[in-house]
């Protein structure tokens, strides 16, 4: 059985995930901050699904959190076939109304903590000849907007260059890019989604069958749903200038409330 390690584990995205490794007979590490949360997803999965999934509560927005997450990485007597890399969050505010100390945590947690995480359990990974590594981005990487789309897109570039980096080692890297999904995100951020149109909702569970039929697939890149690849085919033809104002619009319209 191989071993799949989640950061942000317990909702969304992250919990898509587990459930999904989980019924795939993967044995798990989940990793989020909330250790009573933790323990009651281990104990259903493990109950369901008769894996072994282990819990370690780490905050990534620290260094303690992150190192941690790290060694666990390294442990070559466990060693971790798969990471995904979901942990993240959004700010409530556009550019200076935000506090630049929640600026930076941000990048702690969607650039440091991505590439620390990816580097150490790539480096396991390259030696035993197999495994893989799913970035969650976001299809904000592609459009200007923000401190949030700004450290997307530098998860999108990064792990695109890592998987050239690696070619032919076994080991495999995908940017997974969702747009909307129902998940506690937004609500965590204070951010309102009345306005956001039905269309534009995904199903984390979809998201994450989808991410992993690409990643076995070989994909660097994974836009998980057709109306999304659509729109992004757009975004490729527009003129930078127009896009950010389309954007900062679109954010006011449908972001923060």
């Amino acid at each position: 059985m191989t071993t799949a390690l989640i950061t942000g584990s317990t909702a969304g995205i992250g919990a898509a995930f587990a459930r999904r490794l989980a019924a795939q007979g993967h044995n798990l590490v989940l990793v989020a901050r909330d250790t009573k949360r933790l323990g009651e997803q281990a104990t259903e999965l493990h109950d369901r699904h008769g894996i072994e999934a282990e819990v370690l509560a780490a905050d990534l927005s620290t260094e303690e959190g992150i190192a941690s997450v790290e060694q666990r990485l390294g442990d070559r007597t466990h060693p971790v076939d798969l990471l995904v890399n979901n942990a993240g969050f959004g700010n409530k505010g556009r550019y200076l109304e935000v506090s630049m100390a929640d600026e930076l945590t941000m990048l702690k947690v969607h650039v440091e903590a991505v590439l620390r995480l990816t580097s150490a359990a790539t480096e396991s990974m390259r030696s035993r000849g197999r495994g893989g590594v799913i970035n969650v981005a976001s299809v904000a990487a592609f459009v200007p907007r923000g401190t949030y789309g700004a450290s997307k897109a530098w998860v999108v570039q990064f792990t695109q260059g890592a998987a050239r980096d690696l070619s032919g080692s076994g080991v495999r890297l995908m940017a997974l890019c969702p747009g909307f999904v129902r998940t506690e995100f937004h609500e965590r951020a204070g951010m309102g989604t009345d306005s956001i149109p039905g269309w534009m909702w995904l199903d984390a569970d979809k998201v994450v069958a989808t991410a992993l039929a690409d990643l076995a697939r070989g994909k660097a890149v994974s836009i998980p749903d057709p109306r999304y690849k659509a729109l992004m085919g757009v975004v490729k033809l527009t003129p930078r200038g127009l896009l950010g104002g389309m954007s900062s619009r679109t954010g006011r319209k449908y972001g923060p409330q």
